[in-house]
């Protein structure tokens, strides 16, 4: 039975993947639920890409990770008293599910709801929910963040809908313009991850490139990021070029102009599902669990198995994924 609510609160602190894979329950509540108002909690970091969105009237955030790594207790204390007066909520969402996400929760308000203890990574988070849900930790992240959310509020979010779903950054389009091309296709390729055994070889990259002759564009982050992607625009037999510096805002517009996105399991990677772009992820240490599968939106994960609630970092498997398979799927994507 979907509730009466005027002021909702949602808390997703990090990482950026898992922000962009929540990010698409703002359409659902909207349609439910169109005068409501609806409050966002994050990491600064990540604000950039949820503030101006049409469906989210304040962003709100945190700087938890600065404060652990400086360890400032003042800091803390002014971060505590900020969550307690942020606002009155009639329910306050944790997406997250972890401890800390539940804490901050329960500091904004007493109705709280999230996942229950045989639904979280971190069961000791469902003692600060005033009410739960469950659904498996096994399950696509997508659906259990739709679950969650429409869960708390008393409406449902089924397959048909998050298939048709509209652009979630859709705010963000005009924030890049990619120049105009030859003939070929704009394909990007996304290098970067924030574990080494995401990463798909950077020889293996070059040769993508070369064998789909199309104009691939490297997607860098930092400077590491930048002198591979270098290497493999110059490996790659003048089939690819590096992408220039993008901010967080001017990288989903980026991506929502390409013709097709190949990455590895991470933030900039999952943009391309959410903007409704063809892309293809590689998984080696995770698994499929991290994206919803559509027409356009496909994967390759390597032999490895993997034991979600234990992930071995250690398994640079992704550099068994044949090139020849992600060019298989690229051209049929393409077409």
């Amino acid at each position: 039975m979907k509730k009466d609510i005027q002021k909702i609160a949602l808390i997703r602190l990090s990482a950026l993947g898992d922000i962009i894979n929540s990010a698409i329950v703002l359409e659902f509540i909207h349609n439910n639920f169109a005068n409501a108002s609806v409050t966002w909690v994050c990491e600064e970091v990540f604000a950039p890409i949820l503030r101006g969105h049409p469906l989210i009237n304040k962003v709100e955030t945190l700087n938890l990770k600065k404060i652990k790594k400086d360890k400032n207790i003042s800091e803390l204390f002014a971060t505590l008293s900020h969550l307690r007066n942020i606002g009155d909520f009639d329910i306050v969402i944790d997406i997250q599910g972890l401890l800390k996400s539940a804490v901050v929760a329960r500091l904004i308000g007493k109705n709280t709801h999230g996942f229950d203890k045989h639904s979280s990574r971190e069961p000791l988070s469902s003692l600060f929910y005033k009410t739960t849900s469950n659904i498996a930790y096994e399950q696509n992240v997508i659906k259990r963040n739709c679950f969650v959310v429409g869960d708390a509020l008393g409406f449902e979010i089924n397959d048909g809908m998050i298939l048709e779903k509209k652009p979630i950054f859709g705010h963000l389009k005009d924030n890049y313009t990619l120049p105009k091309q030859n003939n070929k296709k704009n394909i990007a390729i996304v290098i970067g991850a924030s574990w080494k055994s995401k990463k798909y070889p950077k020889e293996k990259i070059a040769q993508l490139c070369t064998k789909l002759q199309q104009n691939s564009l490297i997607i860098w982050g930092n400077d590491d990021e930048m002198e591979d992607a270098l290497w493999i625009c110059d490996n790659a037999k003048g089939y690819a070029t590096p992408a220039p510096k993008l901010t967080l805002k001017s990288l989903v517009s980026f991506i929502s102009q390409v013709d097709l996105l190949i990455g590895n399991d991470t933030g900039p990677t999952h943009i391309a599902w959410a903007q409704n772009i063809p892309s293809i992820t590689l998984f080696g240490p995770t698994t499929s669990r991290m994206i919803y599968e559509t027409p356009i939106n496909s994967y390759l994960k390597s032999p490895s198995k993997v034991d979600i609630s234990k992930i071995n970092k250690n398994d640079f498997s992704i550099k068994d994924i044949e090139v020849e398979d992600i060019v298989k799927k690229a051209k049929e994507l393409l077409k």
